[in-house]
């Protein structure tokens, strides 16, 4: 019984054991992957959260400028009508 008892002290070390390196092998690859991503994203030369924000309110005002300036327009051709 004592045999069989120390065998499945060494399993579950084994186990314990691969179960730790597979840990430290999934933070290795994700820190791989995340460092891949990062380089990629660098690439590709995005615009950031702010200047979309920035440029999104500019389209925002023109478009409202434009609509202004429209309703001017056919007032102003129908007066001359």
């Amino acid at each position: 019984m004592q045999k069989d008892n120390k065998f499945f002290e060494d399993i579950a070390r084994v186990a314990t054991g691969a179960a730790g390196g597979f840990m430290d092998m999934k933070r290795e690859l994700e820190g791989m992957v995340s460092a891949q991503l990062e380089k990629i994203l660098q690439r590709m030369n995005l615009v950031t959260k702010e200047e979309f924000d920035t440029l999104q309110a500019m389209l925002a005002k023109s478009r409202q400028e434009q609509d202004e300036l429209k309703k001017r327009l056919d007032a102003l051709e129908k007066k001359a009508k």
